[in-house]
């Protein structure tokens, strides 16, 4: 027995990887360790009823992505709006974690 594998979000991945890391970690991992919001587990554990998951902190709780609804953000995509700017150098990082998970290929 290996151990749980440890798994976090995309935006915490230094380089891209591919399928072949995914071959050679995720599909054969059974437990999993995972570093993103605990509500994340629900949906692995009904996609793979096969596998055990783990949060890494049962704090690790965002308030604000309970509140957001699907119909919330149906209105968002159609309406555009709300509006969110945000600073330049925060714009900067955001954009290199959405590319870095972009580019993640499984």
């Amino acid at each position: 027995d290996e151990g749980a594998l440890a798994a976090a979000a995309a935006t915490a991945i230094e380089r891209p990887f591919d399928r072949s890391d995914y071959e050679k970690t995720v599909s054969r991992a059974r437990e999993y360790i995972i570093g993103t919001e605990v509500g994340m587990i629900y949906r692995l554990k009904k996609a793979h009823p096969d596998r055990e998951f783990y949060p890494l902190s049962d704090e690790a709780i965002c308030q604000n992505m309970k509140k957001t609804t699907l119909p919330d953000v149906l209105r968002a995509l159609q309406t555009l709006e709300p509006r969110v700017v945000v600073p330049e150098e925060i714009a900067v990082r955001a954009r290199g974690a959405i590319e870095r998970m972009l580019r993640v290929k499984v």
